[in-house]
Formats: structure tokens, C-alpha cells, sequence
């Protein structure tokens, strides 16, 4: 890719404010110096979509006499800095470029109700093109080694530190052409949302100082680039598919109507090779004196206020339509309390990871789900009343199980001081769709050893990424 009309697109970025006199230092011919730099070899590091974060290249940056221009630029805007800007700066300065995207995609996920099933595809997607395109950049930074502005120049006041990394590309503008362009395929009704947030987020490095036009304006077109690489795969990885098959007729079988998301088993996989890769052995036959032992279990289980309460939770307030926002949370937290949130490729790396486990264990528990129908505790004992509604569709395994141990067993690798604890809460969460007494014990088990393996493809995977 060669970029065109940087000019054009600067003038587009800024509406250009006017200019002021500047001197240019002999800082603009002297490289950033290595030692102290953010992952000066991130952009090495392995890519999902891109062969190599070399694959989509940007040109050289501006000359001495266009950088001269573009500090009269940034010169100008200083005086931009009200309080209404100071609060955006602030608002996109907060961690590194991925955290306020992965906020804005899990919200629209939300407003739109959408199902753990498309909820952790549209996470895997937009991540997935956060990180390629910020390798990209990365390969970029330290290729060019432009001097940020004011190192340049340090008559240019800005509203923040410097970030310890070259310039050129922004990577604030990367990220932003990259999540919106995925977030405006994924949510076309909001495209013009996402634009102006994309906007938005490079304007605010430009009024802060610590970032050339030109930056901008190749990091948006980098970032759109590499976005629309993800939406081509995303258009072809089954998802839109209809379903042609049937509900089974025979005896002990899963026996409801519109099963949710019977063709999810097919959707094109991350890690695996498909759905089926890992698939576990069948549940026990309906009518077997295992499964008798497994109903026996949930009809002696004792309910009380607190695992009443418990299974609740993880079904209300992490359930099928919150369980990528919480396991998200969890993996914010730790990014932000590890002092991660100045490192934009090690951040955008861990989101990237835990969605892509997260929706290939998703991929995989829909494949064995309807492999096997099996059937659930209310449909095998008419007289069985769960705590609340079990979700409409097969039993085996179980879908909390599933996702939770693939989100917490790689945000244990990425965090292992945490690993206990993060996977304990995976272990409730499976636990707790046996105290509301909508699965089993086998699919609580199968469903917890699916996405820890899962979760352990991942972590392989990244072991081999060069980030290390």
C-alpha cells in the first residue's frame, strides 16, 4: 500500500487552523534513540491477518521543510486547548489505543443485544485489527525513527508526556481506522459513529501536541487498510450461513424449536482448524445409569440464598449477553493494574488473545452442542423445575464452561501472578449451571476441559509470537 494525498487528508484532519513562526532543531535529523523505546521489536512480532507487519507498508515521512509546516500547524492548535479539548485528550490518553475500542465495541454490542456467539466474533474481529495494523505500525516507527514534535522543536508545549516510541505512524490513528472500519461493517447503522469517533481520537493527539498530521493521516490510512484485510476474512467465515438442517426426532434428544445458532460449529476458527478439532467424546445415553446419577444430582442439590443468588449472576449479570463484557473487565483491570496501558502493541496483543480464544471456544462448544443434541434436565424429567429458563439450545456442553475457562485461562497466562484466581471464577461460573439445575455434571466438566484447551492452542501460539 502507498499512501496519496497526505496533504489532502491533513487538511481534511485538521481544517487547517493557520501557522505561527517555528524554529526547527537539529533534533529532526537525529534518530529516536533505542534504549527506553516501547517494544522497538513489536513489529516483528507474529500477525493474524498480514503475513508480516511488514506487509502493508506506509512511505517515508515528511522532509525537514513539511515537518517545519507541520509544527506551525500544531504551533496553532495550542491555543485550541480548552477545557472541552483537555477532557478528549485525557479521554483517548486513557491506556493505550485498543482499551477506549474495545469499550466502544463492547457498548454497541450491548445496545444491540447481541449473543455471546456474535459478541465474541465481533470482539475477535475488531481486535484482531488492532493488533495487526499496530504491528504494522511498529514495524514502521522503528523503520523511520521520526523524533515526536516537540522533541523536534521544543518551543511546541504539549498537553501531555510524550509516548516513548517514534511517531511515525500515529498509533492512536492506526487503531481508530482500523476498529472503525471493522465496527462500521459489523454495525452499519452506526458507521458515521464510529467515523466520528475515529476522528475524534486523532484530532485529540494532534491538539495535544505529540503527533504530526502526517502521522494521522498514514496511521488512518494503515489502520483502514488492515481493517478491511479483517472484514474480507469475516465475509467468509460462515457466520451469515443459514441453517438447513432439523431438530432430531429420536427418543433422549434435544426436542425444542429455533435452536439458537445450530450453524455457529462451522464458523471459520482462529487457532483450531475448525470446530470439530477438538471435540469431545459423547455425553452419556438418556436413559444410561449415568445419566441417572447426573438428574439424582440436581434433584438432591440443596439451594440456598447464596448459590441462588450466585447462579443469578453468572446468568443475568454475565450471562449469554454480558459474558464478553465481564470477561473483558476482568482483562482491562489487570492491564491497567499491571501498568500495561502504555504499552499499545502488549495491550493490544492480550485483547487480541482472549478474543480470539474466547470466540474459537465458542465455535468449538457450538459444534459439539449440536453434534450430539443433547437433551436437557427439563426436557428429560417433565417434573424438573430450574431455577430460571434454560437457554434454547442442546445441552452437551456447557457453554458457560466453554467460554469462561477459554477468556481465564488465557488471561492467567497473561497475568499468571492472577491465575488462581481468575480461573476459580471460571469454575463458578461452570458450577453455577448446575446449581440452577440447567445442566449437568458432564457438560460442566466437558465444557470446562473444551475451553482450557482451547485456551492452551492460544497460549501455544503466543509462545511462539516473538513478543517474548
Amino acid at each position: 500500500m502507498r499512501l496519496t494525498g497526505i496533504r489532502i487528508a491533513i487538511l481534511t484532519l485538521l481544517v487547517l487552523l493557520g501557522s505561527s513562526s517555528s524554529g526547527l532543531s537539529a533534533a529532526a535529523l537525529q534518530p529516536v534513540p533505542a534504549g527506553g523505546q516501547v517494544e522497538p521489536r513489536a513489529g516483528m512480532w507474529r500477525t493474524w491477518v498480514l503475513a508480516s507487519g511488514r506487509q502493508v507498508r506506509v512511505p517515508p515521512p515528511p522532509n525537514q521543510t513539511d515537518t517545519a509546516a507541520e509544527i506551525r500547524e500544531l504551533q496553532a492548535l495550542v491555543s485550541q486547548r480548552n477545557p472541552t479539548a483537555l477532557d478528549q485528550i485525557a479521554f483517548w490518553d486513557t491506556s493505550a489505543p485498543a482499551y477506549r475500542w474495545n469499550e466502544i465495541t463492547i457498548n454497541t454490542a450491548l445496545k444491540n443485544n447481541l449473543p455471546a456467539n456474535l459478541a465474541w466474533r465481533a470482539l475477535a474481529l475488531v481486535h484482531l485489527a488492532i493488533y495487526d495494523s499496530t504491528i504494522a505500525a511498529w514495524s514502521a516507527k522503528y523503520t523511520y525513527r521520526r523524533p515526536r514534535p516537540s522533541e523536534v522543536d521544543a518551543s511546541l508545549r504539549t498537553a501531555i508526556p510524550n509516548p516513548q516510541s517514534p511517531s511515525y505512524p500515529s498509533e492512536h490513528a492506526v487503531a481508530a481506522g482500523a476498529a472503525s472500519t471493522v465496527l462500521a461493517y459489523l454495525f452499519p447503522g452506526d458507521a458515521k459513529l464510529f467515523g466520528d469517533k475515529a476522528n475524534e481520537a486523532v484530532r485529540s493527539r494532534l491538539v495535544a501536541g505529540v503527533q504530526y498530521p502526517s502521522d494521522m493521516a498514514a496511521g488512518l490510512e494503515l489502520g483502514r487498510a488492515v481493517g478491511t484485510l479483517v472484514i474480507d476474512r469475516a465475509k467468509a467465515d460462515g457466520s451469515d450461513a443459514r441453517w438447513t438442517g432439523s431438530v432430531p426426532t429420536e427418543p433422549g434428544k434435544w426436542n425444542g424449536t429455533n435452536p439458537i445458532f445450530p450453524s455457529a460449529g462451522t464458523w471459520r476458527t482462529w487457532v483450531l482448524s475448525s470446530g470439530n478439532e477438538l471435540r469431545p467424546g459423547p455425553p452419556p445415553a438418556y436413559d444410561s445409569p449415568q445419566m441417572a446419577t447426573e438428574m439424582n444430582e440436581l434433584r438432591s442439590f440443596q439451594r440456598t440464598p447464596k448459590t441462588n443468588a450466585d447462579a443469578f449472576f453468572w446468568e443475568y449479570a454475565v450471562g449469554g449477553l454480558r459474558n464478553y463484557s465481564y470477561w473483558s473487565e476482568q482483562l482491562t483491570v489487570r492491564i491497567l493494574e499491571y501498568r500495561l496501558d502504555r504499552n499499545p502493541p502488549r495491550v493490544a496483543r492480550a485483547y487480541a488473545l482472549v478474543s480470539i480464544a474466547t470466540y474459537d471456544a465458542m465455535v468449538a462448544c457450538w459444534d459439539a452442542k449440536y453434534a450430539y443434541w443433547q437433551i436437557r434436565p427439563f426436557q428429560l424429567d417433565p417434573n424438573w423445575r430450574p431455577l430460571f429458563p434454560t437457554p434454547n439450545h442442546p445441552s452437551y456442553p456447557a457453554a458457560h464452561g466453554c467460554l469462561s475457562s477459554a477468556a481465564a485461562g488465557t488471561i492467567a497466562y497473561l497475568f499468571p501472578r492472577d491465575g488462581q484466581m481468575i480461573n476459580a471464577l471460571a469454575d463458578e461460573a461452570a458450577e453455577s449451571r448446575i446449581w440452577a439445575g440447567i445442566h449437568y455434571r458432564t457438560d460442566v466438566v466437558a465444557g470446562l476441559a473444551l475451553g482450557r484447551a482451547v485456551a492452551q492452542r492460544v497460549i501455544d501460539m503466543a509462545r511462539r509470537d516473538g513478543s517474548r
